[in-house]
């Protein structure tokens, strides 16, 4: 089931309040849809709401404060996005840290707060919002942010990072069949360089996570952020994504720069593959 009507339709959009899910919401505002912008930084939360008003946009937004991690936030948030909207649509689960820092001083503080985020974070979502999706039966999208980091190899200062992102491209490519029987259809963004905030991690982490001392070195001395040419502006991401719900695309990749990588990268799989086969066990996957 394609959401190619999407006017009217109602997403709920963590890390909405700037950055790539501020594009997310512009674009689906533009398109007639209503946005709840859920975000952990009241700043953004504040900028985003006076641009929608100056735009003579309120009416079709709504903002939370929220943490991604606190699971019983989400719940509310959910009920919340239901008294003020209506039935939820689309669900995008986008809130992300850019989280890196020399490998060799990586602590168990830094797995947890990079994995609780940037994966925690999408499955608290999915199992807040997909239940009342279904609910409604009137079928929806789902959009996970990954990252282009998630498909090329990658140097090792970015392993917390990668590590989640690629898990999110993998249960966004999982549970997208099943979903697909259901009338939900499923994306995964991976962006390359974007103008986002992504690099702000001190000020993106949560309450009650801490940070070792080599990454916060990282962060305090501004590491975290690298400018790229050929930077893509949100708003053209969230056009991107808007396509991507209406189509039912499963991949959104926003920079051809990292193919070589990617071909090469699954060249080498493949290669690594057994030519020698067992007709019983292709059977068996072909019946699958």
């Amino acid at each position: 089931m394609h959401m190619r009507d999407v006017r009217g339709k109602v997403a709920f959009i963590t890390g909405g309040a700037s950055g790539i899910g501020l594009g997310i919401a512009g674009a689906f505002i533009d398109a007639g849809m209503r946005a709840v912008l859920a975000d952990l930084r009241q700043d953004h939360i504040d900028e985003a709401l006076a641009e929608f008003t100056r735009c003579g946009q309120a009416r079709s937004v709504h903002a939370i404060r929220l943490d991604v991690t606190d699971r019983a936030a989400m719940s509310a948030a959910a009920d919340e996005t239901e008294r003020v909207f209506g039935k939820l649509h689309v669900l995008v689960n986008n809130a992300g840290v850019g989280i890196t820092g020399p490998f060799a001083g990586i602590t168990y503080a830094d797995w947890d707060f990079g994995l609780a985020v940037n994966l925690g974070g999408v499955i608290n979502g999915l199992q807040t919002f997909l239940p009342r999706i279904r609910a409604h039966g009137e079928g929806g999208h789902v959009v996970n942010t990954a990252s282009l980091a998630a498909l090329v190899p990658m140097p090792a200062a970015f392993v917390t990072y990668v590590a989640a992102k690629a898990a999110v491209v993998a249960i966004s490519e999982t549970i997208r069949g099943e979903l697909a029987a259901e009338g939900i259809g499923v994306s995964v963004l991976c962006p390359g360089p974007v103008k986002t905030n992504i690099n702000e991690v001190a000020k993106n982490r949560p309450a009650g996570f801490a940070v070792g001392d080599a990454f916060r070195q990282i962060e305090q001395s501004g590491g975290t952020s690298v400018v790229f040419p050929s930077m893509m502006q949100p708003q053209e991401v969230g056009s991107l994504v808007l396509k991507a719900v209406m189509d039912d695309e499963l991949y959104i990749i926003t920079h051809g720069e990292w193919r070589p990588m990617a071909v090469a990268r699954h060249a080498a799989l493949i290669a690594a593959m057994p030519e020698k086969l067992d007709p019983a066990l292709v059977a068996m996957l072909q019946a699958h």
